[in-house]
């Protein structure tokens, strides 16, 4: 068996058999192409079937040396999976990374914005341009509703449900979720939404979706990323911040202001509340503060 022919038929069982999504796939990918690239660079013609663990665990130590512990853990993850779906399909019995432990790695905690930082970006968004007025709706539904960038990309005019008062999220795996949205972000959709985007040329495929390029079609997660990473820059602002930051910000401020846990995770479509957890290790900083702040003993 040949790595692209194991590595063609991997990327099709996570799409069929998980429900991966396309962004998720092409990360197993290029887990597995680093392996194939590095055997071809060392010339070592060894097939996955074949492949040993004293050979997985040379490729791990020079990894070591390009790439930080978070990457590596990541990696040796994406590898695991790959020669465990060897085995389920019968073409291997054993996975050369089982005894292979990752390294220790401390929990990444999530980059915030203040309620001011988030203030001051959006009112350096230009208005006077019909992507203006986009920008701002963008930036409001990515804070005011917690969405991933590819579930705002994704987003289609036809999930709005605004008199019922949510919108319909097509997140990770193809999973549904409704996400309340509030009032003013209901506002800022409308204004894009019936002021410019009803007067743009719209490519046939892309009728529905909500957020369009100058082209008429779909918004690319790119071009996301540079127009907060533009507006960053406008106002000075002194972080490194990505469309999952207003992601982070919105989970953070809810619950700094008495928001469930639960509902927090049902709003962000984690599966697991362990993955939303991580937000109370970032409101320790807020806890201290209330600590002292109100604590009736000084």
């Amino acid at each position: 068996m040949k790595w692209e022919h194991a590595l063609k038929d991997y990327c099709l069982y996570l799409q069929i058999e998980r429900g991966l999504s396309e962004n998720s796939i092409n990360n197993y990918r290029l887990d597995v192409t680093k392996l194939i690239k590095y055997l071809e660079n060392h010339e070592m013609p060894i097939s996955p079937i074949k492949i040993t663990k004293p050979n997985v665990q040379e490729f791990i130590y020079d990894l070591a040396k390009k790439v930080n512990p978070r990457s590596q853990s990541r990696i040796i993850s994406g590898l695991k999976g790959f020669f465990n779906y060897l085995i389920f399909e019968g073409y291997r019995e054993t996975n050369p990374l089982d005894t292979i432990d990752s390294p220790k790695i401390g929990r990444k905690l999530p980059d915030t914005l203040s309620e001011t930082d988030i203030d001051r970006l959006i009112a350096a968004i230009d208005l006077s341009s019909p992507q203006g007025e986009r920008n701002r709706a963008i930036l409001e539904v990515l804070y005011g509703c917690g969405l991933r960038v590819s579930e705002l990309t994704h987003l289609k005019i036809s999930d709005l449900y605004f008199e019922e008062g949510f919108i319909k999220v097509t997140g990770k795996g193809d999973k549904q979720r409704f996400v309340p949205i509030i009032e003013s972000t209901v506002k800022f959709i409308s204004i894009y939404k019936d002021s410019i985007r009803n007067h743009q040329t719209i490519a046939d495929d892309h009728r529905d979706v909500l957020f369009l390029n100058r082209r008429g079609k779909q918004l690319t997660r790119a071009m996301i990323f540079t127009i907060i990473k533009q507006l960053a820059v406008k106002i000075n602002l002194n972080k490194k911040i990505s469309p999952h930051t207003f992601r982070h910000s919105f989970a953070t401020h809810l619950l700094e202001n008495g928001a469930d846990l639960r509902a927090i995770q049902l709003m962000l479509g984690h599966e697991s509340i362990t993955t939303t957890e991580i937000y109370t290790h970032v409101d320790r900083k807020h806890l201290t503060e209330v600590m002292h702040n109100f604590h009736p003993r000084p």
